[in-house]
């Protein structure tokens, strides 16, 4: 009966790495069209209790409630658009004040360093900057939110997925029972808890840095916020990215510079590290092995985008593996219990 369940338990792993194999394949070259379903999906689950609510406690129809949360929606994402647009052009019209402050702080680095000690030429430290093409920083600057923009590229398919996805949906349904309806209820619980938390995130350091009169200060709330996706890679990497701009921001003070840094560490930590485990427990938790594994794959198939998406969608994958006995064991893998044995 053992060799009968290992044989079992063989082909089905062959089977799982077979059918990873196909699926990635056709995952990377349908990448068009299944990034914008994928994120609309998710975007279900985040307005699903927008639509109820409104069916519940205001009487609308469904299709006035679906209609009303596409036009949320839609605004939502031209607020998005803006701010990025209007970064750009912030970039673009900095980017001499920006290109001078880096040069400045070269200088200070290179006459506090002992470099003439060490037989160094400070000027041929700071002579190929001084050489570099006027507006050069700025265009660096501005090509790092390509990643942003090409989002919101998307955000017109991802609105007519969105729709038909909701459109397809009865209101007001009775919850599911039985396997199903456990699985949908936790990933329901999941993503909405994870938006909610990741704005909360958005929202409070993009105002610190306001309040702090830092440049592109909601910029970088949207870069938390969707950085927040990415368990603890993504905290830390939403906390350091504003240092570049404070270090050639020259209107900033050392101390203005300091909690820029400090404050939204600090949000990142109380909100990652306290609030959410709270509310999601351990049950969806992730081994860091296994989250640096995913970014990887869904970095090489979908790019940055698929990078977000690592985290929520690995999440999801594991909650209907161990659902099963025959792949319960591959979810304890991707949760770091490699020893919580077989199930029954």
């Amino acid at each position: 009966m053992d060799t009968a369940q290992s044989q079992q338990r063989i082909q089905t792993a062959c089977l799982l790495i077979l059918t990873a194999v196909v699926a990635a394949v056709a995952l990377y070259w349908l990448r068009g069209i299944m990034i914008p379903l994928v994120l609309a999906v998710l975007l279900t689950y985040v307005l699903n209790p927008v639509i109820d609510f409104q069916a519940r406690h205001l009487r609308a129809p469904q299709a006035v409630a679906v209609l009303t949360t596409m036009v949320l929606a839609f605004v939502i994402l031209v607020l998005l658009s803006l701010l990025v647009s209007m970064s750009v052009s912030q970039l673009a019209a900095n980017s001499d004040r920006y290109q001078a402050q880096i040069e400045q702080l070269l200088q200070k680095i290179t006459v506090a360093l002992p470099l003439e000690r060490l037989n160094i030429d400070p000027e041929a430290i700071t002579r190929p900057l001084s050489r570099l093409p006027e507006g050069s920083i700025g265009n660096t600057l501005v090509g790092a939110l390509g990643a942003v923009v090409d989002i919101a590229s998307k955000g017109l398919l991802v609105l007519v997925f969105l729709f038909f996805l909701l459109m397809g949906r009865t209101v007001r349904r009775a919850p599911r029972i039985g396997v199903w309806g456990d699985i949908d209820a936790r990933i329901n619980r999941y993503i909405a808890t994870k938006v909610a938390i990741s704005a909360a995130t958005g929202v409070l350091v993009g105002l610190v840095l306001f309040l702090l009169g830092i440049d592109l200060a909601m910029v970088f709330g949207l870069f938390a916020f969707l950085l927040n996706f990415i368990p603890s890679l993504g905290s830390i990497i939403a906390t350091l990215l504003p240092l570049p701009v404070v270090l050639v921001s020259p209107d900033v003070s050392a101390t203005a510079a300091f909690l820029a840094i400090a404050i939204p560490g600090a949000i990142q930590m109380a909100l990652g590290n306290f609030i959410e485990p709270r509310i999601l427990g351990r049950s969806l938790k992730l081994h860091p092995i296994v989250i640096l594994i995913a970014l990887i794959f869904w970095g090489m198939l979908w790019g940055v985008v698929g990078m977000l998406l690592a985290a929520p969608i690995t999440a999801v994958i594991r909650i209907l593996l161990e659902k099963s006995d025959l792949t319960a064991p591959v979810a304890d893998l991707l949760a770091g219990r490699a020893d919580a044995g077989p199930k029954g």
